[in-house]
């Protein structure tokens, strides 16, 4: 399994309807990041800096990297571009985040 972790920017004060979209997630979306081999996808909020930290758990032999072109997603991000920090193109202002350190339970086989 291959984890993939970033940030992103919320703009101030869009921190409630950042999750109430989030917690509405359209059911297109949600089957696409499935298919695409997202076995889970969490995200935090630092509300003092609106920084969004978030982190993929991808199936094994997965990557995401067709998903900017899918339509769901583009039409995902326009939704979103309100109250985030965005490309010209909609998409978010991510900042890919380098592993450096991880601690595993050994009694897990």
């Amino acid at each position: 399994m291959t984890t993939h972790c970033f940030t992103m920017q919320l703009k101030p004060g869009f921190e409630k309807e950042y999750k109430r979209r989030h917690d509405n997630i359209w059911p297109e979306l949600q089957k696409l990041l499935s298919e695409s081999g997202i076995e889970e996808y969490y995200i935090y909020l630092n509300e003092e800096t609106g920084t969004l930290f978030a982190f993929q758990k991808l199936k094994a032999s997965h990557a995401t990297y067709d998903l900017p072109g899918d339509p769901i997603v583009k039409k995902w991000w326009s939704y979103m571009a309100d109250i985030m920090e965005t490309h010209p193109d909609n998409s978010p202002v991510e900042t890919e985040l380098k592993e450096v350190f991880c601690l595993k339970d050994s009694s897990k086989g």
